[in-house]
């Protein structure tokens, strides 16, 4: 199966694209819909929270695979700017670029847009992306966007392969009690191999639960491997002890405190010493406050726009990682929300 995230600003026809490939699923602050047509599978996520929240946008990219930047004819604003600034922080793989509406403009203007965008996504990880042309009236182009997406998924499942021996993990984003099975919660397993009667830890509460039956697209299997999004019914936990975020697994570090190094992008006003940042981790995200910022193996007071550095952050509320996750730092207060990305030191 493949997951997709439709993003851009509330303008560039992303949510009316959404509702065009699937049938409405789930609804939040990110609003879901699925495809299925023989063995071709498609879940399509769509952060309607967003831009009001950066949250959505971050949790929906990380439930995904592939990434669809849409751009109407009028070009980028600031939020298809900042969706481009996520992508970059996320380190994001896979996408494709849609210049979306094209039934509301001429080849003409198109193709500006077109150089205009590849010249401003040169030495980000847009820079390779294709770029398509589509209507959602006229259709133009929309078969040959699912078809850029089934390819780009096939690369993703043999990606997924690779991960599918390494230990389970499966990322949470909703949980809900069934009457007669109890706790149930749907996520993504983004690495290893789960099987029903697997005992698994909740984190960060740490608490013991096991598999009791696993689905995926509403049909029971008994394992399920990296890249698929199931629907879990657990065993020794109640569904308002997990929130959106948490993860199964049996190997997570669990703190309020952390220590990572970190890229500070170009653009950012950067911060100082005491500041509070919002840091995201997987779809987990808290408020912690800069107590140590180090450049070139000295201490100093702030942190610029272009900057490496080594942050140390403390707070309040216990989160859980893995040594490979990637942090994002944002201050949402700020016009540009999005300050930069680290990784454990």
């Amino acid at each position: 199966m493949t997951k997709i995230t439709i993003i851009g600003s509330k303008q560039s026809g992303k949510s009316t694209l959404a509702a065009k490939l699937g049938k409405k699923g789930n609804v939040s602050d990110i609003t879901m819909y699925d495809y299925a047509k023989g063995d071709k599978i498609l879940t399509i996520i769509d952060p309607t929270g967003y831009p009001d929240s950066v949250k959505p946008l971050i949790a929906s990219l990380n439930l995904s695979d592939i990434a669809v930047l849409c751009v109407p004819p009028t070009g980028l604003d600031v939020y298809a700017g900042e969706c481009i600034v996520c992508l970059e922080c996320m380190g994001y793989k896979h996408g494709l670029v849609l210049l979306t509406k094209s039934d509301t403009t001429y080849p003409q203007a198109t193709d500006e847009l077109k150089t205009k965008l590849q010249k401003i996504t040169k030495g980000t990880v847009l820079e390779h992306w294709e770029h398509i042309i589509v209507s959602t009236k006229t259709f133009e182009g929309m078969e040959e966007f699912k078809e850029k997406i089934f390819n780009i998924g096939e690369e993703i499942d043999e990606e997924n392969i690779k991960k599918a021996t390494l230990p389970p993990r499966v990322m949470i984003d909703q949980s809900f009690n069934v009457t007669g099975i109890g706790c149930v919660v749907l996520g993504i397993v983004t690495q290893g191999t789960i099987k029903t009667k697997d005992k698994m830890v909740a984190y960060p509460i740490k608490k013991p639960l096991e598999i009791r039956s696993i689905q995926m697209h509403d049909v029971d299997v008994k394992t399920a491997a990296c890249g698929a999004r199931v629907g879990l019914a657990l065993k020794g936990i109640q569904s308002k002890d997990i929130d959106r975020g948490y993860v199964l697994s049996n190997d997570e570090i669990v703190s309020k405190d952390i220590k990572i190094k970190c890229k500070i992008l170009p653009l950012s006003k950067g911060f100082n010493i005491g500041n509070v940042l919002h840091v995201f981790v997987g779809l987990q995200s808290a408020p912690l406050r800069v107590n140590c910022i180090e450049k070139n193996g000295k201490n100093t007071d702030s942190a610029s726009g272009g900057d490496e550095c080594i942050l140390e952050l403390t707070g309040t509320k216990e989160i859980s990682y893995s040594q490979q996750d990637r942090f994002i730092l944002t201050n949402l207060d700020e016009k540009q929300r999005f300050l930069g990305y680290g990784f454990l030191q």
